[in-house]
């Protein structure tokens, strides 16, 4: 890229002149929208339009004379690529350390100076950190206007998909049921209104879907909600007729999307409104009327969606089996194909889009696939590009990380297979990753234990040899919704109240290696909290262990045998044994002979 031409080097300078008219000393640009969401929409990307970082997270920051982007180990390579020629230095922080910037801003700006912030994208907890921190170093905050908006002619504007109805039988609680169990949560907080603006919140309290968000099944909306009442702030004519009639049965009424602050400021005096501070801007909190108390506290849909009925889980488990067959069937047609057709990363993620959608219930993608060969497995959020791809010839290992949305489930999993000749350090690598996954998945843990407090289990392998890797072992995932979801996190997250495990939460379970330009291994499986067994009954409390999911074969080619206790050979033969069973009425001809083959015991 010539560095003198670059758009991203010339945007970030517009916006230095408009930051000189205004006054300002520094804009800080997070990843983020009015909704708090992980993927945007196109009118939010303001950190990618500036910077040409396609990483789902990362914060930039301008000043007069630095440009610097915060991003953590899963994208430093990604971003040192994706940066060369803007003139944006990238800053590597400790992933899950998202307040990094707000030290950063404290020492490089100096006093009686002002940092610009769009306060409609900056989150509650965050603004009181940053607000903090500044006002510490004698540095003014500014979140009042848009100063990018001024910069960015061609902004996209607000996605205008329509809104649809979550039907059962995939839908398995009704939509009054679930009002109903967030206005009890609402009463023992002692609060007559809550404001919702996270869009999974708002898709599971309403029962309602979109295509707002790239892979997220899921709309922009604001909702407001009180003891009798219920207000969804949404696009005009997102929402037809009948379902705004549906809607209305139950008590839930439209407003447009752009009045919700409006709606905030007119709630009376004497209200008790609460809100999620990790899950409302500070533009919406600082709209609420002064007469108003405020109670912060995790949103109850988080709690509650988090916990899949007996009913759902049935859903999911059928969604996985549907998913598994799709993959065996493209798996087929890889072994067969490779050497003799010519295949890269992109024709993997084609092909194996294409299996899925042939899936009963299939709605879409539930992220971007990765498929990495070699050095490019070794970014964790690698992306191949029709201009930046492998093609899959030689020797080596292969990671593919995917996942589907269905009407009854959300999947996502991680499977790496061998290519050619692998070598001793692949196969060690490759064992003690699997020897992380499969510990984790066959602990016992006792009802209520904060999720953080697993996340050493699943390393512990990979630790005895010196090895770690810098992203989370495990997140929540969603009916039919968001690929991530809290409030559990398998990581080193530091523990909340709210992160405790409870029976049907779904957990991934991704421990990995990470050899930069050389390989990369994650092995990944989604599992559901359910009730142990447990010999023992001594007082000691309720139990819980993890349900395997996901229904595909781990390859056993990589494999180490010598690093394998006899008790792990027999849990992987036993999980094989399932796949095979599961999956083998799906399937025929060649998928069903690679099935076979694939589990077979060791």
């Amino acid at each position: 890229m010539d560095t003198r031409t670059s758009p991203f080097r010339l945007r970030i300078e517009q916006l230095r002149e408009r930051m000189s008219r205004e006054g300002v000393h520094a804009v800080l640009v997070p990843s983020s929208d009015p909704h708090l969401s992980e993927y945007l929409p196109g009118r939010w990307a303001g950190r990618e339009w500036l910077s040409g970082f396609t990483g789902s997270m990362g914060t930039l920051v301008v000043t007069p004379d630095q440009a610097a982007l915060f991003a953590d180990s899963r994208y430093w390579t990604q971003a040192e690529t994706e940066l060369a020629g803007s003139g944006i230095e990238l800053v590597k922080i400790p992933t899950g350390v998202a307040q990094w910037h707000i030290e950063w801003l404290a020492t490089h700006v100096p006093a009686g100076c002002t940092v610009a912030v769009d306060g409609q994208v900056l989150g509650l907890s965050m603004a009181q950190a940053l607000a903090a921190a500044l006002a510490r170093a004698g540095v003014s905050l500014r979140t009042g206007g848009d100063v990018i908006d001024a910069v960015w002619p061609d902004r996209p504007s607000l996605p205008a998909q329509p809104v649809y109805e979550h039907r059962a039988p995939h839908a398995t609680r009704t939509r009054a049921a679930k009002l109903a169990a967030v206005r009890e949560a609402m009463a023992r907080h002692g609060a007559t209104a809550h404001f919702v603006s996270t869009v999974d919140d708002i898709a599971w309290i309403t029962g309602l879907r979109g295509s707002d968000v790239d892979y997220n099944p899921v709309f922009l909306a604001h909702l407001l909600l009180t003891a009798d009442a219920a207000t969804l702030f949404v696009g005009e004519g997102k929402i037809d007729a009948a379902l705004q009639a549906a809607l209305s049965a139950d008590g839930l009424h439209l407003a447009p999307y752009g009045a919700a602050a409006t709606a905030l400021a007119a709630l009376a005096p004497g209200q008790v409104l609460l809100v999620d501070p990790k899950r409302v801007t500070l533009g919406l909190r600082e709209a609420v009327a002064a007469g108003v108390k405020v109670v912060e506290a995790i949103n109850p849909s988080t709690l509650l969606k988090s916990r899949k009925t007996v009913e759902e889980a049935a859903h999911v488990r059928e969604a996985m089996a549907e998913d598994g067959a799709a993959m065996c069937e493209f798996y087929a047609w890889f072994e067969a194909a490779l050497g003799r057709e010519r295949i890269t990363e992109i024709t993997i993620d084609q092909k194996l889009s294409a299996a899925r959608a042939r899936r009963t219930g299939f709605v879409g993608l539930s992220f971007a696939t990765i498929a990495g060969f070699n050095a490019n497995g070794a970014m964790p959020h690698y992306r191949a590009t029709p201009d930046s791809h492998a093609v899959i010839e030689g020797d080596g290992l292969l990671l593919i990380d995917s996942g589907g949305q269905y009407l009854g489930g959300t999947t996502d999993i991680t499977r790496v297979w061998p290519i050619g000749r692998v070598s001793a350090a692949m196969k060690r690598d490759y064992t003690l990753v699997l020897k992380g996954t499969m510990g984790l998945s066959r602990t016992r843990f006792p009802r209520g234990t904060l999720s953080p407090a697993l996340d050493a289990i699943a390393r512990a392998p990979l630790w005895a040899e010196g090895i770690d890797f810098g992203h989370g072992t495990g997140h929540g995932v969603g009916y039919f919704l968001a690929v991530h979801e809290g409030p559990q996190s398998i990581s080193k997250a530091p523990a909340e109240p709210h992160m405790a495990m409870e029976p049907g939460m779904i957990t991934s379970i991704e421990p990995g290696v990470y050899r930069a330009g050389q390989w990369g291994v994650r092995i990944e499986n989604l599992v559901l909290n359910v009730p142990a067994a447990t010999a023992e009954d001594g007082g000691f409390g309720e139990f819980l262990e993890f349900e395997t999911l996901t229904l595909c074969p781990i390859d056993t080619r990589c494999i180490d045998l010598s690093l394998l206790r006899p008790d792990e050979i027999a849990w992987l033969n036993g999980y094989h044994a399932r796949v095979r069973q599961q999956l083998a009425p799906r399937l025929s001809g060649d998928a069903l002979a690679w099935l076979n083959t694939r589990t077979e015991p060791i």
